[in-house]
């Protein structure tokens, strides 16, 4: 388990993050300082958002969403923009965290059953897109959405999501501001 957000050599505590639409909220940072790592799942819309989540937090992987496209970023974030990949899989404690943006699996809602049937091999499937803070832990792999972290369509307030993965479980915990 954490103390102050260290982990042991067989945990690890992971911050969720998604649509932040080049703004993420400073309390969402906070709750990112206590984490390991931090994934992000897509709509990032800008360099400034990943430079301040490297800030506080070394170890950033991110997705492409569907507003993450080199004519919607700053012209001198291309190399940015056009370096991120589609899906990203992380082996953590435990098993496979997949992180994809989940637009190409519904573009209103992302199906949990696509999302699934593509990544039968993961502990837990993360997306974004919708905005909304989703939970599904029905099946297995397990599909969350932490919700929008920015100002954009976030529902009343950002939010974010904490994996703390071990080899014996992993529990999720959520955050709205």
């Amino acid at each position: 388990m954490t103390t102050n957000g260290r982990e042991n050599q067989n945990s690890v505590r992971v911050a969720i993050v998604s649509d932040t639409h080049a703004q993420i909220s400073p309390d969402v940072l906070a709750v990112v300082e206590t984490c390991g790592m931090v994934v992000h799942a897509g709509d990032i819309c800008g360099k400034n958002v990943l430079d301040l989540l490297h800030a506080s937090n070394k170890a950033v992987v991110a997705v492409c969403g569907n507003n993450d496209v080199q004519d919607l970023w700053a012209s001198d974030e291309a190399d940015t923009v056009n370096a991120l990949p589609c899906v990203a899989e992380l082996q953590l404690p435990g098993g496979k965290l997949v992180v994809e943006h989940g637009h190409l699996h519904g573009m209103v809602s992302p199906d949990h059953n696509k999302l699934r049937m593509a990544h039968p091999q993961a502990n837990m499937i993360v997306y974004g897109h919708t905005h909304k803070r989703i939970i599904d832990k029905s099946t297995s792999p397990w599909v969350v959405n932490p919700g929008a972290a920015g100002d954009v369509r976030n529902g009343g307030g950002p939010s974010c999501l904490v994996l703390q993965a071990s080899e014996q479980s992993w529990e999720i915990e959520e955050f709205k501001f």
